[in-house]
């Protein structure tokens, strides 16, 4: 195990405490890499945390998530006939365990496919709302709840505030629905929603802002593989780039792992812009910056990472590392893919 996610478990589980308390009634998110800890290990925790039901991104999670979690399981992924007219079927699941699932409906013609393969299939209505994503309009969703005997309904918010006023026209269209899944809304928001809407039962489906809410809570480390001195004009690698002279760092962790993997940039500020090209021209001069920290400093690519390892470029007079040697690696958790999740 070189490449492993170090959790101070005291310290996250705090974090965890205190953002469920922001968020009564959470629906923890539990999709993807698991945030970087794993999906099973997540539904572990909502079960500490007590919760009642996790959400989950796709109908391919949905069989794990049910063996790692006794609660119930809403897929966030809407049905579709063409696409998971297999995957409703639970592959043959007890129906105790398939009566835990929870599916997101969007039309009348999906909700009657659901129907024709998993008859007491339970629903939720997923409405369109600003993100414009997918999910019913806001002049269908009444209707379609109704047909549909559905548990609730889902509204997916964009990033950041100002949902109140969104979220509250859904509400009073749809009068008679009293449970509402909202995901991406504020404690503050919550708080004026239940003002506002007395009687509806608001839950909140939190990711980020509960397995992340404390950065210090966890590191990634890589171990030191190999080092080696190089003089200048030495080459490396698979494109024999030319070498700084220094050392050639060796160490774990590879594009298999989530290294260099980043989402794109929305470069929405002219500061970000402005970094972007900088970024770019720094790329095609081959002098990227790593996500690994050697000797108390960032250090760059000698070339793009491997699918498994990395060749860093230590420029010559820093402290070098030895084999062996663990270094941290800042990355975002939601793209990585950690060898190991120990839990200190």
């Amino acid at each position: 195990m070189s490449f492993v996610l170090h959790v101070d478990a005291v310290r996250w589980r705090a974090a965890q405490d205190a953002a469920a308390a922001r968020y009564p009634g959470v629906v923890p998110v539990v999709k993807g890499n698991g945030y970087g800890f794993g999906r099973d290990l997540l539904c572990a925790e909502a079960g500490r945390l007590g919760a009642r039901t996790v959400a989950v991104g796709l109908y391919a999670e949905l069989g794990p998530a049910l063996d790692a979690f006794v609660g119930d399981v809403l897929v966030m992924e809407p049905f579709r006939a063409h696409v998971h007219d297999d995957l409703a079927r639970l592959d043959g699941r007890e129906q105790a365990d398939a009566g835990r699932a929870v599916h997101t409906v969007t039309s009348a013609v999906d909700l009657e496919a659901l129907r024709a393969v998993a008859p007491r299939a339970r629903v939720v209505v997923e409405a369109l709302t600003s993100m414009n994503r997918f999910g019913a309009p806001v002049a269908e969703v009444a209707d379609l709840a109704r047909r549909a005997d559905a548990e609730g309904v889902t509204l997916h918010l964009p990033l950041g505030t100002g949902h109140v006023e969104e979220i509250s026209r859904f509400v009073d269209a749809a009068p008679d629905v009293r449970r509402w899944y909202v995901s991406h809304t504020s404690p503050d928001e919550l708080a004026e929603l239940a003002r506002r809407h007395p009687g509806r039962e608001l839950l909140p489906r939190v990711g980020t802002s509960l397995w992340l809410a404390d950065p210090a809570a966890h590191e990634v480390r890589a171990h030191v593989l190999d080092v080696r001195p190089v003089g200048k004009g030495e080459h490396a690698g698979y494109r024999q780039r030319p070498l700084a002279p220094g050392h050639v760092v060796v160490v774990s962790g590879g594009t298999s792992h989530g290294v260099a993997m980043e989402s794109p940039a929305s470069a929405a500020t002219p500061r970000a812009r402005a970094v972007a090209v900088v970024e770019g021209l720094l790329e095609a001069a081959h002098r990227v910056t790593s996500p690994f920290t050697v000797g108390g400093r960032r250090v760059r690519f000698a070339e793009p990472p491997h699918m498994q390892c990395s060749l860093l470029s230590l420029p010559a007079g820093g402290a070098v590392p030895s084999v062996g040697d663990t270094v941290p690696v800042r990355m975002r958790l939601t793209t990585a893919y950690p060898d190991a999740v120990e839990l200190h």
